[in-house]
């Protein structure tokens, strides 16, 4: 792990910028702008965590810093994973400078940060938080967009950050080498599917897709009930539902979080924590 920190300015916050070392490698400028932009604004720690335990080790002991990452959409679910982990998710408001492929930076799109280095460091620096509802599940994983169980097996083979392993990465796998092996996943997808205690699939009936789904915006539900979309697809049949928790259960089954693979897994549950994180975003 290496560090450095820039001196106070009586400004914002004062910040831990945490880079992912694959948003170095795929966009090198972007990260130079938007540290130099966080730096010359706020008293900053750049910190480069080269392992899951120096990640949580940075986040315990960060004082009154603001978490900044740089990085993919996976490197922002990996922090706000450690953060819940650590029951300090709600504590203050996370920042996020985006860098990577298009397709790693979707959920940062929907959620609104912006897409450009300076524009979203400037956010950081004097932008407003907003609360996201946060789907949390009973093996302390979390999805800031929605979760997707496809039938015809587990989920592809992880690394989506070309030829270079991040520490994101690197947590993504611990938690694949953690779970069942592939061989073990039941190919049909005949698995039970619970709402809020309401069945809307049983083991007899093979599903093609569960898919569970925030608010469109992926605000807080504005009932503050913290709910979520629910459609389980099957042949013949398709059942839409809103709810607050849903269990599957299976022989074992793989699934995407936030289009991230995980599993497979014999049983998950999925609930919703209404308002549980904030982001520095864009002031109106």
């Amino acid at each position: 792990m290496s560090s450095l920190s820039t001196p106070g300015t009586g400004g914002p916050e004062p910040l831990l910028l945490l880079l992912d070392p694959a948003a170095r490698q795929a966009d090198g400028e972007s990260v130079r702008i938007a540290r130099d932009v966080l730096c010359g604004g706020a008293d900053v720690k750049v910190a480069y965590p080269e392992s899951p335990s120096e990640l949580d080790r940075m986040l315990s002991h960060r004082g009154r810093r603001r978490p900044v990452v740089i990085g993919s959409d996976l490197a922002l679910q990996r922090v706000l994973q450690a953060l819940h982990r650590q029951r300090e998710l709600g504590a203050d408001p996370v920042g996020m400078v985006p860098v990577g492929r298009a397709e790693e930076l979707a959920t940062a799109r929907a959620l609104g940060v912006p897409g450009e280095p300076v524009r979203a460091a400037r956010a950081v620096l004097s932008g407003a938080p907003r609360t996201f509802d946060l789907l949390v599940d009973d093996g302390g994983g979390v999805a800031l967009g929605g979760v997707r169980i496809t039938g015809g097996g587990g989920p592809r083979s992880a690394g989506r950050s070309g030829g270079w392993r991040s520490l994101w990465a690197k947590l993504a796998a611990a938690e694949q080498a953690n779970a069942l092996t592939p061989e073990t996943a039941d190919r049909s997808s005949r698995v039970r599917v619970e709402a809020d205690g309401r069945l809307l699939a049983d083991v007899h009936r093979p599903v093609r897709l569960v898919q569970l789904t925030l608010p469109a915006t992926g605000a807080a539900d504005p009932a503050g009930t913290g709910v979520l979309e629910v459609v389980v697809s099957a042949p013949g049949a398709l059942v839409r539902v809103r709810a607050a928790s849903v269990s599957v259960v299976g022989r074992g089954f793989g699934y995407e979080a936030d289009g991230h693979p995980v599993g497979p897994v014999r049983a998950r549950t999925w609930t919703v924590h209404p308002g549980a994180w904030g982001l520095l975003l864009p002031a109106a």
